[in-house]
């Protein structure tokens, strides 16, 4: 029998709707699930525990082992810290206290596994392609992974999950360059992608929720060195990977089966759009290498990679262009001094000639 999962409920985040939304806003609890071959973030409302807890007392027939905490009429958990703060401890031990019971009626029901978004009884649910796959069908993924790498301890399994997606992308680039039939090759080639759009997005995730962390003083200066440097060198893998998916493979080469080049889909559409002069405003852009196979949701992540790296880059650069401007500023404040003392040794040379011409003259008196 697989353990139970490792349950609990380390932060909170609170919701704050957008301007076409009108709702209030509320905190959401980010329940952090540790499982034997993964760990992954679910994000619940208060609302949602309460409607889990009707749903488990009226299926088994009796309430949990542990109480759900009691809702406040008077206070909200989104303009008061304590509240927030019972609550999030009161929610941490009625999900434990359900999951570490030795009778397993409440977490054997479907209503459990559909809260905490596990698969069912009957699937593989530790299986690795369940893993590799993608996880269990969680919604808002993105605001998920951003909570947990928020957490010092969430961020590492964030991190080995994005290192997986490298290393499935080689394995999926190494079977392209082995494949032997053009469609193998296009169809590696696009899981390698996949697998780079979804290791980018938690690389930027990564580095947000390591900025959180040094600005809440969440890990000592070593341990944020060391995990600065580890994004570092994933940085670097990613765009050595994403080089060698935007080269065609070596047996496509060989067999003339690769895709299509500028000049080829030129010659199909005949010359027509060779007659059309001049801008064309609207008119969509040329796919590229890197978003040839990618959907509308893996171009978006790629933009936004891609602005961030910009945006890092701009601000290298901004770093070494104040540094040369105040290195311009010391050379400016050497040269008026050095100028400052020449001035004075020639006001001395000055004085010094005076001098000079009149003992000359009282010698010449002398004599």
């Amino acid at each position: 029998m697989a353990p139970p999962a490792e349950i609990t409920i380390p932060t909170t985040s609170l919701h704050t709707p957008t301007p076409t939304d009108k709702s209030k806003p509320y905190t959401l609890y980010n329940i952090t699930l540790r499982l034997p071959l993964r760990t992954y973030v679910v994000q619940k409302r208060y609302s949602e525990f309460a409607a889990l807890h009707t749903a488990l007392t009226a299926l088994v027939g009796g309430p949990p082992p542990a109480p759900l905490p009691a809702k406040s009429w008077f206070k909200s958990t989104a303009s008061s810290p304590e509240l927030t703060e019972d609550r999030r401890r009161g929610l941490e031990a009625y999900l434990r206290a359900i999951a570490e019971s030795p009778d397993r009626r409440w977490r054997d029901t479907p209503v459990w596994r559909t809260f905490l978004n596990l698969p069912g009884l009957g699937s593989a649910s530790n299986s690795a392609a369940s893993v590799r796959g993608g996880g269990y069908g969680i919604p808002n993924r993105d605001a998920a992974n951003a909570a947990a790498a928020q957490d010092p301890g969430t961020w590492l399994d964030l991190h080995g999950e994005m290192k997986r997606d490298f290393q499935e992308a080689r394995r999926c680039l190494a079977r392209r360059d082995a494949a032997t039939e053009n469609s193998v090759a296009l169809e590696a080639g696009s899981a390698a992608k996949k697998a780079l759009v979804k290791a980018a997005g938690l690389l930027s995730v990564l580095r947000d929720g390591l900025k959180s962390m040094e600005s809440a003083r969440r890990l000592g200066d070593g341990e944020i060195r060391r995990r600065k440097d580890l994004l570092a060198a994933a940085r670097v893998d990613r765009e050595d990977l994403e080089k060698l998916s935007s080269t065609i493979s070596a047996t496509a080469k060989a067999l003339g089966k690769g895709a299509p080049s500028a000049v080829d889909k030129a010659a199909l559409i005949g010359s027509a759009a060779s007659k059309s002069r001049g801008r064309v405003l609207g008119a969509p852009l040329p796919e590229t290498e890197q978003t040839r196979e990618l959907d509308n949701q893996g171009v978006a992540v790629l933009q936004r990679q891609m602005m961030q790296d910009q945006d890092e880059d701009v601000e290298a650069l901004t770093k070494i262009i104040r540094r040369q401007r105040e290195m311009a500023e010391a050379i400016h404040r050497e040269v008026d001094e050095q100028t400052a003392m020449l001035d004075h040794v020639n006001n001395q040379v000055d004085v010094l000639t005076g001098k000079t011409n009149v003992a000359k003259k009282r010698v010449k008196d002398i004599s």
